[in-house]
């Protein structure tokens, strides 16, 4: 007994030193800034604060759109800046449903159909609203014979992010002319500061361009439309250092104010394009340039947003979570250190804002400037992890403002609760597609959240804020199920597409994530029933119990009910292996066979097309990996050699050619390593659970929570 008590003294002591171990947060950081000598179009840098956000290339500012069009794009984005083209035809969701049999029901989805007048009514629906680009600001500046410059003509360049003060900063030359830019972007206003510092000034070869576009419904696009000068306006109103824009296109309307503190003037080059030009008895100029959907613009110089970034950026960096992989001979150590904290810097400045986050953010244009929700879970759940939650509180609340929108889709498909839509724009309401309304994975997604933030902070009033939102979807959940008296058990029916988007959605059948999902749901929100002294909700829990099994076939979970190519057919293993997410996005219910799962996962590792995949679904993997016991393989699984698993140097998830960034994959990342290092419900009592126990990691961690 004697031994057993040192030994547990000597374990709690090495647990404790571990654990007291000083992370020193300021290197930490800085060690993984990103600095760039050259004009990449790759390379960009953005500064933001969740609610809006600029891109700016290697100058500093939105110089050469056009260039870095082709690699990530130069926005200028908020959550507050939508367009429509007009509607003469006056379409609406109505003229783009399509009825599907659900038993003896007929059920209306919003649907994209492929031709004739309803397929232009689909193509509408689905571009508008669309995010709108607020304008470039950028250099114009000119060669000693009169040119302008181009990117070849800028040399000695160095490009970097300060994550720990929230500053880009450029330096470059122009025919051996230093050219120095200073950025922020003020964290609590949609505004831009910069100051320059350069002899082009004196010189009068130095302008500050600002260009504003018309409205863009490209799908992947950067957003700028510079084709159609006539169907918008630009009023400019002059003031005492300080000029006033008032933008209209068609029902939309916002304000711009520039303003500085030394002497210029403004110059109006052509229709909606205009320039602040220095007084040439400049050597530096500092300007604000700040947007609103009200004549209501702040006012605040650069000193004042200078200062403003480096009490909010400590702030960040000092509270929360914090990982340090110092030290670790695991030669991947160094750069998952990095990703991790470029990662937190992206989704702060791109994915905390008032409404779920695009798939590419603040930076430009995807799906329309819409946001899916069933990706919301990957950009937003590591907020609480790392001990953030009220960056992620800040889209949660959304929920409850399109819960009329929600109700009136369940309602019109006979559910009780509300259905939430997938592809939306801020109103809430579902964007017409052949997929996206048949998507059902998307519907648990609060309740996790919500339990989320008990956990984190068990009090009342959370229980309180969210039980709204957490019993109307769990309605919806156990309204959607079908009783099958042949089996004794509740199904979830065709039409549905599974988040393994392969398949066809009048045969999918009890898709095992979805069940398995369902089942987890429905008991969290009896839970809360219960913390708010009610009693249990007897129809919920007749799915709970009744809830049909996953299916299985020769030792493994199958995708859905019935498919028996699942593993063979290359079809059927591309895009997201989401069968690993059974257990990993979710932890081990009473549904879940540890053997099954274990050989589930082996299979999926074995066979599955790679090449074919998101930049989530490595994360995803790598937690099922984690809660298998298989910490190497974990490992294996978040340096996966796959395109869509590549890190850029400015610590974006690159997937494709036209989709060069992708947040989901950097909130999943964050989200894995979090559990890694802080555990799970379950997890093996040992420190780092999810990381191998092979002494080549070196591991310091502050302040993080376990997943459930």
């Amino acid at each position: 007994m004697k031994k057993i008590t040192l030994l547990l003294i000597s374990l709690l002591t090495v647990s404790f030193f571990a654990n007291a171990q000083k992370i020193y947060r300021h290197t930490l950081v800085n060690r993984n800034n990103p600095t760039f000598n050259s004009i990449d179009s790759l390379n960009a840098l953005t500064v933001g604060n969740g609610n809006f956000a600029f891109t700016v290339d290697a100058t500093g500012l939105q110089t050469f759109p056009d260039y870095y069009e082709k690699g990530i794009p130069l926005g200028t984005f908020s959550n507050w800046g939508w367009h429509s083209f007009p509607n003469p035809k006056g379409y609406n969701l109505s003229e783009v449903t399509k009825n599907h049999k659900v038993g003896n029901d007929s059920i209306p989805y919003v649907y994209r159909f492929p031709q004739g007048e309803k397929k232009l009514a689909s193509e509408y629906l689905r571009e508008n609203a669309h995010r709108l680009h607020l304008g470039l600001i950028g250099y114009e500046i000119r060669k000693k014979n009169g040119k302008l410059i181009d990117k070849s003509d800028v040399k000695n360049i160095v490009f970097k992010l300060d994550m720990w003060t929230g500053k880009i900063s450029s330096e470059f030359t122009i025919e051996n002319e230093i050219v120095k830019t200073e950025l922020f972007a003020n964290q609590d206003d949609d505004q831009i500061s910069a100051k320059i510092t350069s002899a082009l000034i004196a010189q009068g070869r130095l302008k500050i361009s600002l260009h504003f576009p018309y409205g863009s419904g490209g799908h992947i696009t950067g957003a700028l439309d510079f084709d159609h000068p006539n169907s918008h306006s630009t009023q400019m109103v002059k003031g005492n250092k300080e000029v006033l824009f008032k933008r209209v296109l068609d029902s939309t309307q916002f304000f711009v104010k520039a303003s500085w503190n030394e002497k210029a003037t403004v110059q109006a080059e052509k229709a909606h394009h205009y320039f602040i030009v220095p007084d040439e008895i400049n050597q530096s100029f500092s300007f604000s340039v700040s947007f609103s959907p009200k004549d209501t613009c702040i006012k605040k110089n650069f000193e004042a947003t200078q200062e403003n970034n480096k009490i909010a950026w400590q702030k960040f960096w000092k509270s929360g979570g914090a990982i340090d992989f110092a030290g670790s001979t695991d030669p991947r150590a160094s750069e998952l250190e990095r990703r991790v904290i470029l990662s937190q810097y992206l989704t702060k400045i791109q994915s905390s804002g008032n409404l779920p986050p695009q798939e590419t953010g603040l930076t430009f244009n995807s799906w329309y400037g819409k946001f899916h929700l069933e990706m919301h879970w990957w950009h937003g759940t590591h907020f609480v992890l790392w001990n953030r939650p009220e960056l992620f509180a800040n889209s949660m609340n959304w929920y409850k403002s399109i819960i009329p929108e929600a109700k009136k889709t369940a309602d019109a498909q006979g559910y009780e609760g509300v259905r939430w839509p997938k592809m939306v724009a801020p109103d809430g309401v579902e964007g017409p597609s052949i997929i996206g309304p048949f998507l059902i994975w998307q519907q648990p997604h609060p309740i996790y959240y919500a339990e989320l933030f008990y956990r984190n902070n068990p009090i009342p009033e959370i229980l309180e804020k969210y039980k709204e939102v957490v019993f109307k979807t769990a309605d919806f959940m156990a309204s959607f199920a079908k009783y099958d008296e042949s089996t004794g058990f509740y199904n979830l029916p065709p039409p549905l597409i599974p988040a393994q988007e392969s398949f066809d959605p009048e045969r999918t059948l009890n898709p095992s994530f979805e069940l398995a999902y369902w089942h987890y749901a429905l008991n969290l929100a009896q839970k809360w029933r219960q913390r708010l002294g009610m009693e249990k909700n007897e129809k919920w829990q007749n799915i709970i119990d009744k809830l049909a099994p996953l299916p299985i076939e020769d030792n493994v979970y199958l995708p859905y009910q019935g498919l028996t190519d699942a593993y063979t057919n290359k079809k059927y293993i591309s895009d997201h292996p989401i069968v690993t997410g059974i257990l990993g996005f979710l932890p081990q219910t009473t549904k879940v066979d540890l053997a099954t799962m274990d050989k589930t996962f082996d299979k999926v590792w074995k066979v599955w097309n790679w090449g074919h995949t998101w930049g989530w679904d490595y994360p995803m993997v790598a937690m099922s990996a984690a809660r298998l016991g298989k910490p190497e393989k974990a490992i294996d699984a978040l340096f996966m050699d796959a395109k869509a698993n590549t890190y850029l140097k400015n610590g974006h998830n690159y997937q494709t050619r036209n989709l060069t960034i992708y947040l989901p994959g950097n909130g999943g990342l964050l989200t894995a390593v979090a559990m890694m290092v802080a555990g799970w419900d379950g997890a093996p009592k040992r420190q780092f659970p999810g990381f191998p126990d092979n002494g080549k990691w070196k591991i310091k961690a502050e302040n993080l929570s376990p997943m459930p």
